[in-house]
Order: structure tokens, then C-alpha cells, then sequence
């Protein structure tokens, strides 16, 4: 059972990341994919903050737990939970996101920024990327785990299910695949044109243990990541996490309009101020319970 000040810890990180992510998509002058990075916040803060053996300060180290985005297009998420762990300067990436020669593009590029493992962003090639880093560490005998956040529509993709197959028949336990399950892909919802379901069923007839939960609750996140088996174990493991795009900024929830978009001034401070009051409920829960 995950420790209660843990918990309020990576939930407090997460709503940081929403307000972060909420000021940068106000300040940049183009685009930002914030939909699926809010969709994202409580996994990412929960991988960079308490289930990866990660290290900013020593980010070359060979028994690091590596972490692939196959989802390349929500980098700034990525970026900015690192950024809260210590590897990256918040600020920096505010004042260069998206700019000519900044490290920090609108989809990660190892080369430009030491402490990503993969340069990503053509949907589909994460998990196989991720598989052959799982098959490299077994064959070496490293212990390491390989995580790979993948998002449901990319999971269209062939040859997302190529590399879950290969994952699956040659066991590689030490691989784990976190699925972002918005059920929203670009500018549709799913269903509308493509159908995943039945999807857990799929993982498992690749030879998957399949675990589901609720993508934005932080206890049965890290409880899902503290009961992950040993990395010698002969199946991988997919982490299906049922989540909303544009979590935590009700005019952004389930919304297809904001896969990409801009943030005005005024919708900037409306979001902002939802988030506020979301901390001051929670602040004042809190001392409900200590009372």
C-alpha cells in the first residue's frame, strides 16, 4: 500500500506539472500538444518521481531504468517532469521551446538533450525502439527495467503489435509498457473511425500480464509500479491507464480541440485558477483529516 506522504508529495508535483504546463502553453508563441500532456501528468510524474531508478545527476549510468516517450509529441511533458526531478531548468525551456536549435523540440531529440534516452516522435516506433533495448539488457545480463509510454491511438500502428509480439515471445519481463488510454486520437474520438477494442485482450494474447487503473489516481499508480515483478521475469507487463485528455482544466477535458492548441490570456489565467482551487481544496482536505 503506497504511503499516504508520498502520495500528497507526487500529487502536489503533478498539479506543479499542470501549472507548468498550463504557463508554457500561454507563453509560446505556436502550438502546444497540452491535451495528451495533461493526460499524462500523474504517470509521468510517477515514473520520473518514484518508480524509475533514475538519477539527473547521473543520467549515463548503465543500470538506469531507461525510459522511451513513444508518444514523441508530448515531449514538453516529458521535459517538464524531468525539469521538476532536477535535470532540466524550467525557465530554459520556457524561453527556447520550439525554437530553431533549442533542446528542447516540439518532440525529443536525444542529441540535442543528454538524459533522453531516444529521439521519438514517428508514431509506432517506441515499443519496438523499447523492445530492443529490453532484448540488449537481457542478453548482457543488466537488470535495468525499459519503460515505454505509449499513446492509445498511436496504437493503430502495426507495428506496435510486431514489437508486442516479439516482447511477449521472447519474454522479456524487464520491459514495461505504460499506455495513455485517452481514447481520443488526433481530431477524433476513437471509435469514430478506428476501433481498438477489445484492447487489454489483445496485449495479453501477445503473452502480456496486463494491469488496469485510473490514469489521474496517484496511489493506484504507484502501487501498480511497486508491484511490478522482478525484471528476470518471463512476461512483460502492460500498465493500461484510463485516463482524459486535458485532465485537471474542465474547457480542455475530452475536448478534441485541444490535442494542439494555443492558450489566450484569459483561457491562461481561467486554467491557472482552476488549478489553484483545486490546490486549496486539496490543502483543505488535508487538514480535514489532520483535525
Amino acid at each position: 500500500m503506497a504511503d499516504p506522504s508520498e502520495i500528497r508529495r507526487l500529487d502536489e508535483l503533478a498539479l506543479e506539472m499542470r501549472r507548468m504546463l498550463i504557463h508554457l502553453c500561454g507563453h509560446y508563441d505556436g502550438n502546444v500538444h497540452i491535451g495528451g500532456d495533461l493526460s499524462m501528468t500523474e504517470l509521468l510524474i510517477a515514473l520520473y518521481h518514484h518508480g524509475m531508478n533514475v538519477d539527473p545527476t547521473d543520467f549515463t549510468n548503465p543500470e538506469r531504468d531507461r525510459f522511451i516517450l513513444s508518444k514523441g509529441h508530448g515531449a514538453v511533458g516529458m521535459y517538464i517532469a524531468m525539469a521538476l526531478r532536477g535535470y532540466f531548468d524550467f525557465d530554459e525551456i520556457v524561453s527556447t521551446y520550439g525554437q530553431l536549435d533549442s533542446a528542447y523540440g516540439m518532440h525529443p531529440c536525444k542529441i540535442q538533450l543528454p538524459g533522453v534516452e531516444s529521439s521519438t516522435g514517428s508514431l509506432g516506433h517506441g515499443l519496438a525502439l523499447s523492445v530492443g533495448l529490453a532484448f540488449a539488457a537481457r542478453q548482457r545480463q543488466e537488470h535495468h527495467r525499459v519503460f515505454c509510454l505509449i499513446g492509445d491511438g498511436e496504437s493503430c500502428e502495426g507495428s506496435v503489435w510486431e514489437a508486442a509480439n516479439t516482447a511477449g515471445s521472447y519474454g522479456l519481463g524487464n520491459l514495461v509498457a505504460v499506455i495513455d488510454r485517452n481514447k481520443q486520437m488526433m481530431s477524433s474520438m476513437e471509435g469514430d473511425a478506428m476501433d481498438l477494442e477489445p484492447y487489454t485482450d489483445k496485449w495479453r494474447a501477445f503473452r502480456w500480464d496486463v494491469v488496469e487503473v485510473d490514469g489521474h489516481d496517484m496511489a493506484a499508480i504507484v502501487d501498480v509500479l511497486d508491484g511490478l515483478p522482478p525484471a528476470d521475469h518471463r512476461r512483460p507487463t502492460a500498465i493500461v491507464a484510463h485516463t482524459v485528455k486535458g485532465k485537471g482544466v474542465s474547457f480542455m477535458e475530452g475536448n478534441v480541440k485541444w490535442h494542439a492548441g494555443s492558450l489566450t490570456s484569459d483561457q491562461m489565467n481561467e486554467a491557472l485558477a482552476e488549478l489553484d482551487a483545486t490546490r486549496r481544496a486539496r490543502h483543505h482536505a488535508l487538514r480535514g483529516e489532520g483535525s
